[in-house]
């Protein structure tokens, strides 16, 4: 029978909700909860979002303790961080370091990729615990490493707890999470990109490449060779950034986007809506697409 340990966090004490990552749990058809004053409690998986590789749990027993959770909006490099969690399997264990970036992204780890990095050691079996400020508030779930050598070499990655928050409301209401898209394509400014778009040399921010019929963003306006510069007045630096900046939009939440088209500075607000999946005009399905099945999720 196999088994293994991973880390966790209370987020509610009254409620026994727990926070980890999915795949610490991913494929179990048993979950416990240990608590580090001996107790242990079997859990029920309220829900889980693989792609921000998060999973909510709720444990029923009494007397617990939650964590706060604070603003990973407001941190910044340098900023002294605590991890917490059950690395080798070993029991609770705190470790300290600083916040050594922010907003790492391209690391192919999660779908939606935003990562607070961590050089507080962090090793397997620290995966869902909290990263947590001199406040006591939480601001990251622990989620990867990368350890050439198996263990800890200084960088460590987790995921901001105001992404995490949003998944979770989402789930504890629903049971899932459902993401809102504005309807555009993006890519990263290159060198050839810049040439053929005509920017500006430094230009900085996501190209937009296209717009889908219909969606929010045609209808505010936007077009290919467009330059989103902020989201909600946040900077956007890359395209893994901007996807994790919408990623935490409900349906049909609103948004600030500055774009920079023809030279001109803008600025939209632009509601979030379902992914649009559309066929050929005529209504029929497009040959490239026979055999596929589709499903909403």
């Amino acid at each position: 029978r196999k088994q293994s340990a991973g880390s966790g966090v209370i987020i509610d004490a009254q409620k026994g909700i727990v926070i980890t990552n999915y795949h610490v749990i991913k494929g179990a058809e048993e979950v416990e909860v240990s608590l580090v004053d001996g107790r242990t409690y079997k859990a029920s998986i309220t829900g889980v979002d693989p792609e921000l590789d998060v999973a909510v749990l709720t444990i029923s027993a009494k007397n617990l303790m939650a964590l706060t959770i604070g603003d990973s909006s407001q941190l910044q490099v340098g900023d002294f961080v605590v991890a917490i969690g059950n690395p080798f399997g070993l029991g609770q264990t705190v470790t300290t370091g600083i916040v050594s970036a922010l907003e790492r992204t391209g690391l192919g780890i999660e779908g939606y990729e935003n990562f607070i990095q961590t050089d507080a050691s962090i090793n397997p079996g620290n995966s869902g615990g909290a990263l947590v400020n001199l406040h006591g508030e939480l601001i990251g779930i622990n989620t990867a490493i990368i350890a050439p050598s198996g263990g800890n070499v200084g960088i460590g990655f987790a995921i901001p707890v105001n992404m995490v928050d949003a998944s979770m409301k989402q789930i504890i209401k629903s049971g899932k999470v459902s993401r809102g898209q504005i309807g555009v394509s993006i890519q990263d400014i290159t060198p050839d990109l810049r040439k053929a778009f005509a920017l500006k040399n430094g230009q900085q921010g996501v190209l937009v490449s296209g717009v889908t019929q219909g969606s929010p963003a045609e209808k505010a306006g936007l077009k290919a060779g467009d330059v989103i510069m902020a989201i909600n007045q946040h900077p956007t630096l890359s395209a893994g950034q901007l996807r994790s900046q919408i990623a935490i939009l409900k349906i049909g939440d609103e948004v600030l986007v500055n774009v920079m088209g023809d030279d001109k500075p803008k600025e939209s607000k632009i509601k979030s809506a379902e992914p649009l999946l559309r066929a050929a005009a005529n209504g029929a399905v497009h040959n490239l697409l026979e055999g596929a099945t589709f499903e909403r999720n």
